[in-house]
């Protein structure tokens, strides 16, 4: 394949945004909402045990997820650094340096796999405590996902002002884009500083420029690919 084509690697790029998409919102949003009940440990506890297949499906997904998401903003470097070398670096930092964060964050649900597993060791614990500790563990991989979520957000600036400059792209996606990036950091600063946020009906509003930037990216990348950019004609004196 000839990656020095835009076209391909705009369509690289989107296949690998659509696999952190796909992914992201099976480990991330789906799994969870199978698998926990908010405030209850012990059924928390039953229904991780009734669903482990699902929820060991949902560690090995934010596995693909976070290596896609690894390998996206080089190709979109690939695309877009023509059009602004110091912010596709900074779009790439931004990115990258979410990824040890993610994958790290993980080691939490493998460690509720342990608790719920049959070793001799674990008969030293009451049902009781097992299941403070799984939801200890739980508690400990979302605050690990707040973490990461600010990084998901701040790559959004530079990406969507390249976007916006670029003119590879509908420009409104890069409007979205450097929207969702303050939506994301709104959103990280008011959960810590809020804790009851999460539960207000504005809560799922605030990140939803990000979502339609992003998937709206991510959907043009794949089927369209990128215009090519525009050249300047040089007019003779």
């Amino acid at each position: 394949m000839d990656f020095s084509s835009p076209r391909r690697i705009a369509r690289v790029a989107g296949l690998l945004y659509l696999i952190v998409v796909l992914t992201g919102i099976f480990s991330i949003a789906y799994v969870p909402a199978q698998t926990q009940v908010s405030g209850d440990a012990a059924a928390t506890v039953a229904k991780i045990a009734s669903h482990e297949g699902l929820f060991r499906l949902g560690i090995a997904a934010g596995l693909i997820c976070y290596t896609a998401f690894l390998l996206l903003p080089l190709a979109l470097y690939r695309l877009l650094s023509p059009h602004g070398k110091l912010a596709a670096t900074l779009m790439v930092a931004l990115a990258v340096v979410s990824v040890p964060l993610s994958f790290v964050n993980l080691q939490h649900k493998l460690y509720v796999l342990t608790l719920l597993g049959n070793a001799p060791y674990l008969h030293a614990f009451a049902q009781e405590a097992l299941n403070a500790h799984v939801m200890l563990a739980l508690q400990a991989y979302g605050n690990g996902i707040l973490v990461s979520k600010l990084f998901w957000g701040l790559w959004l600036l530079p990406f969507g002002w390249l976007v916006f400059t670029s003119h590879q792209l509908p420009r409104i996606l890069g409007i979205l884009l450097m929207l969702g990036c303050l939506g994301y950091v709104i959103d990280v600063f008011v959960r810590l500083l809020i804790p009851d946020f999460a539960a207000s009906s504005v809560a799922g509003y605030i990140t939803l420029p990000a979502t339609l930037g992003e998937i709206g990216t991510c959907l043009w990348l794949l089927i369209f690919g990128a215009r090519n950019p525009p050249t300047t004609v040089k007019v003779s004196p």
